[in-house]
């Protein structure tokens, strides 16, 4: 309730120089009012109020002031306005506003004592009598849309006096099927800069309004059901559109909250800057030819943009082909999806992508990729310089300086050796490939000839650069055995014995050769057998053979390329050692089982076959037990028992890198069990 102060009464002099005052509440608070016979401007819809000293509503008022809201209590007493009485006044309240496209409202009026409320000077509520307690009423009316005319009149007769009046428009779905006004004043901007459309526009005069719905479409195409954006702001800015050249409209519609919607203000349109590429080429990938042609003719579907201006090409011998200025071979764009033109012949693979460019210079994506393949009939420019050439008992080694320029297919140097000089027209034999340092070595060339050797570099297709030039050697080849080897040591181990010793690379070795030496009991001569692989490169070996305490002797001997080596008589390097003893003990021994054959391998697997599959007494065969001896607990324990028609068996809890022995007996139908057979393995 804005209750107004009691003002001094005007003096004459006030009255007759008193201006125009313009009223207007602020978040409908009441501002300062000015004498009652001073004009008096409320902004709608903002109340103009008068007071009366009667209940005619004639005469000269006491107070002219503004109301935002009618919601008064004065009681029993006058309302707080100079000159006016506490029964038999009168209050007006009026004013004129724009309810836009109008629709059903909800007056609800409350007083005591009378009020009379008014549209467009139409009576719409009636409680004009005197009363001792508040009477209320409720009235559903339609406004039609527009400017309209609201008075509301009250006199208090007797006793006390008190006014409320409100209105609302009705917002349920099936009461207001009023449509909102479209928008007003709507206007747009676009940035080319950033893309961004700003949109702007009025707002709407409806009570009920709930918000504004934004459309966006392209031209010559219809707005989207979905509007781009909703908002209750009178502006909208616009990030999303496509950057692409084309015109969109754009147009606003104002809803309620009954869910109409106006319709849209008229369109507005932007052209948007162009920078959206045209679609990648397609078809491009399809192109090949059979072989290594001279010439590359190239086709691929044609693009259907309105704005387009051509194709670059681009070719390359690295893939994915990149778009530079170096790899294009189009300097205008094609007006054409066709290219032709000639294929390097440099060896290399060529691959060619298209790309199609629009008026505004915007360039698509990489079309897929076609490959083709060129012939090489060029050799590279490396050239060994300075051939040189020497003998020793590594052989003959040839070395050149290095080249000064290279080729980007260098495949390495080829050496070439031949009996005859290059000037007689041989070739000769190739003794060297892939060569890319600046020497090699012909290891073992046949002795008692004179060899003419050449370089040559090549390409990957073949192709031989220019000779080097040629060197003759007289090869002597080498009859001398490399010396002995040294640091020659021997260490048993539970899974045989590990060898090692100096490394003798170098001057001609070629491999080691590991002999293996054993003797019978009470005699002097050690019998040799190789052991190790057939060329054996490296200074080491491991012999795997079981630990079962065997003294042994091993001969190392150092074999050059041209089978030259010394032998065990000759003074080869020999060591002694006794092997480890890890067989069975304190447990009698085997007494064998009836089977024709008992191995195990090294890996974790044993197999076995017997000649019967009953006894002596005709008692079929039911399965096989397999023990493993347990170094710890010093007896063969039971790790498996097999079915009858098992043949071998996987022990895959064995000890790795060590020497195992198994004993595997027979079980048979009568409850006997044969004499066990053991057999041992060594793991890795």
């Amino acid at each position: 309730m804005n209750r107004p102060r009691r003002a001094p009464v005007p003096t004459v002099a006030s009255v007759t120089t008193a201006a125009t005052v313009v009223l207007a509440t602020v978040g409908g608070l009441l501002a300062a009012a000015g004498p009652a016979s001073a004009a008096v401007t409320c902004v709608s819809p903002v109340f103009k109020r008068t007071f009366y000293a009667n209940t005619t509503f004639s005469g000269t008022p006491k107070r002219t002031d503004c109301d935002g809201v009618i919601d008064q209590d004065w009681g029993t007493g006058a309302p707080a306005v100079a000159g006016m009485p506490a029964n038999y006044f009168g209050v007006r309240w009026a004013m004129t506003r724009d309810f836009g496209s109008g629709g059903p409202f909800q007056f609800t009026a409350s007083s005591r004592d009378g009020i009379r409320v008014y549209v467009d000077g139409v009576r719409k509520v009636d409680l004009w009598r005197n009363v001792s307690s508040t009477v209320s009423k409720t009235v559903n009316l339609t406004i039609p849309a527009g400017r309209h005319s609201l008075r509301v009149d009250f006199v208090n007769w007797t006793g006390a006096a008190n006014v409320k009046f409100a209105y609302a428009p009705r917002t349920s779905a099936t009461v207001d099927t009023v449509k909102p006004l479209a928008p007003t004043g709507a206007a747009v901007t676009y940035d080319p800069a950033t893309g961004a459309t700003r949109f702007t526009w009025a707002k709407n005069k409806e009570m009920d309004l709930a918000g504004y719905k934004v459309y966006r479409r392209l031209k010559g195409t219809s707005y989207p059901a979905k509007p781009l954006a909703t908002t209750t702001a009178t502006s909208y800015t616009d990030t999303t559109a496509p950057k692409d050249g084309n015109v969109y409209y754009y147009e606003v519609r104002a809803y309620d909250k009954a869910g109409n919607v106006s319709s849209g203000t008229a369109d507005l349109g932007v052209t948007t800057v162009d920078r959206t590429a045209p679609a990648a080429p397609k078809g491009v990938e399809g192109n090949w030819a059979m072989g290594s042609p001279e010439n590359v003719t190239l086709y691929w579907d044609g693009n259907t943009e309105p704005d387009l201006a051509g194709y670059h090409l681009y070719r390359s011998t690295s893939f994915p082909v990149a778009r530079t200025a170096g790899n294009r071979l189009t300097g205008a764009p094609l007006t054409s999806s066709y290219y032709s033109g000639p294929l390097p012949q440099t060896g290399d693979v060529y691959y060619y992508v298209a790309t199609a460019v629009d008026t505004h210079g915007n360039e698509s994506a990489p079309s897929g990729t076609a490959m083709y393949y060129s012939d090489d009939h060029t050799g590279p420019v490396n050239t060994a310089h300075n051939l040189r050439a020497g003998e020793d008992e590594a052989g003959v080694t040839l070395s050149w300086d290095a080249s000064a320029v290279s080729s980007a297919d260098f495949a390495g140097y080829a050496v070439y050796r031949s009996a005859k000089p290059r000037t007689a027209g041989v070739t000769g034999t190739l003794v060297g490939e892939h060569v890319y340092g600046t020497s090699f070595t012909d290891a073992a060339p046949p002795p008692g000839v004179t060899y003419y050797y050449s370089v040559i570099a090549v390409d990957h297709e073949g192709n031989g650069g220019p000779p080097s030039n040629e060197v003759a050697v007289d090869v002597a080849g080498n009859t001398t055995a490399p010396a002995a080897v040294t640091g020659l040591t021997a260490v048993p181990e539970e899974n045989g014995v590990a060898l090692a010793w100096d490394d003798a690379s170098g001057s001609g070795l070629d491999h080691y050769l590991v002999l293996r030496g054993t003797r019978a009991s009470g005699e002097e001569a050690w019998k040799y057998t190789p052991v190790s692989p057939q060329r054996n490169a490296e200074p080491s070996f491991h012999d795997t053979v079981a630990a079962d305490g065997e003294q042994v002797r091993y001969a190392v001997i150092a074999v050059d390329q041209y089978g030259n080596q010394l032998t065990v008589d000759s003074g080869a390097s020999v060591v002694d050692v006794t092997e480890l003893d890890l067989r069975p003990t304190g447990v009698p021994a085997a007494t064998g089982a009836p089977l024709t054959y008992l191995s195990a391998g090294p890996h974790r697997d044993l197999h076995w076959a017997l000649p019967s599959d009953r006894n002596d007494s005709g008692s079929p065969l039911t399965g096989f037990d397999i023990r493993r001896w347990n170094p710890q607990s010093k007896a063969f324990e039971l790790i498996a028992s097999e079915p009858a028609d098992s043949q071998s068996f996987y022990d895959l809890t064995q000890p790795s890198a060590t020497t195992v022995y198994y004993r595997l007996t027979v079980r048979y139908a009568d409850g006997t069990e044969s004499g066990a057979s053991e057999v041992v393995a060594v793991t890795s």
